[in-house]
């Protein structure tokens, strides 16, 4: 037995108690302690041996949605290649840099870890081109980051939500990007904590590196398209290329004391171009439009028969939630389904079936 789990049966204090000490001995003082959580929407009984953040984590690794991401479309629609990104595995990378970060920085791993995990638990099947289809069917639109805190704190475990702690949630809130101001957020819109904030960052350059890599092996893209002064900056491996912007983030977050998550303005340029490469070359491109495109007469044909035939709503939904629209149902339904779910159903819905003789 070691010195430290005699130490903890001698003391009888409870462990969740000993970690958030530890917490405060070693953690930066611009870090978010565990102890010092701002609590939950209803209020629990504390755990003996997790911290609240930890309990956070737990929670969404267990919880459905999470799983669900394995099948999820990160670019490429429903792709066949084992080596693909899936929304699971783009959320593990995420978790893995930011993590990275948060240690040279000395802020709160285990709330960095919870918000990385959660931050897309709301995403759509067919990645952004789904979110984008649902934006346009819903009046007041839709966005993954906010669906995912509604998954969180309404629809997992059948109603009642995750109970996830307040920095958790503005974490998973506020690490979404918008095609403009993308990659350093306008001040309202930062998470409240340099823990969210490292997520936010660890999101751009798991998505930017990765999707890269993926259009690559699609052969989407050929090495030599890659601009001169991303190589140049970043560097021609995707391992390297995460390692400088990882490294320019901890430095630059340093200098200026760590007020906030930043990069500095030479690689912040390079990253950006990066995107705009990607969104030209690959986002863009006439050959993902069809494929979208597809994905649009999906999504609009289950929302119009969802919302108009009682018998198919009843039969995939249950019964009406008289807390919410119909409409509000739907979408929550829709937004759920991974990618081989929703062509599964679209084809028992809308294909004609081989006849068969009884």
């Amino acid at each position: 037995m070691s010195k430290g789990t005699e130490a903890v049966r001698a003391s009888g204090t409870p462990l969740r108690v000993l970690l958030e000490e530890r917490e405060t001995r070693i953690l930066d003082k611009r870090a978010q302690l565990s102890s010092r959580s701002r609590g939950r929407l209803r209020s629990e009984e504390e755990c003996t041996l997790r911290t609240a953040f930890q309990r956070d984590r737990d929670r969404i690794v267990h919880c459905k949605a999470f799983r669900r991401l394995k099948h999820k479309t990160q670019v490429f629609l429903s792709p066949t290649g084992d080596h693909y990104r899936t929304r699971l595995t783009h959320t593990l990378e995420v978790s893995q840099i930011a993590r990275t970060l948060g240690r040279a920085l000395a802020l709160n791993e285990d709330l960095i870890e919870a918000i990385a995990l959660g931050h897309d638990l709301g995403h759509t099947a067919f990645g952004h081109g789904g979110e984008r289809v649902l934006a346009e069917l819903i009046p007041e639109g839709f966005l993954h980051n906010e669906q995912s805190l509604r998954v969180v704190d309404v629809l997992e475990k059948n109603g009642r939500g995750l109970n996830l702690t307040m920095e958790v949630r503005d974490g998973i809130v506020k690490h979404s990007k918008g095609r403009s101001d993308p990659i350093l957020a306008r001040t309202g819109e930062k998470a409240e904590s340099l823990e969210g904030q490292v997520v936010r960052l660890a999101d751009i350059v798991a998505y930017l590196n990765h999707d890269l890599d993926d259009a690559l092996r699609a052969e989407i893209l050929d090495p030599s398209d890659i601009p001169d002064e991303i190589l140049h900056c970043l560097g021609n491996s995707h391992s390297r290329r995460i390692h400088v912007m990882v490294e320019d983030i901890i430095h630059a977050s340093l200098e200026e004391n760590l007020v906030e998550i930043r990069m500095s303005s030479e690689v912040l340029a390079c990253v950006e171009q990066l995107r705009e490469f990607l969104f030209e070359k690959v986002y863009d491109i006439p050959r993902v439009r069809v494929e979208f495109e597809r994905v649009r007469k999906i999504i609009e044909d289950l929302f119009n028969v969802f919302m108009k035939d009682d018998e198919v709503f009843g039969r995939e939904l249950g019964a009406l939630d008289g807390g919410v629209s119909r409409e509000r149902q739907v979408f929550d339904h829709i937004a759920g389904m991974t990618d081989r779910y929703i062509l599964d159903l679209y084809k028992r819905l809308f294909l004609p079936r081989p006849w068969m003789k009884f």
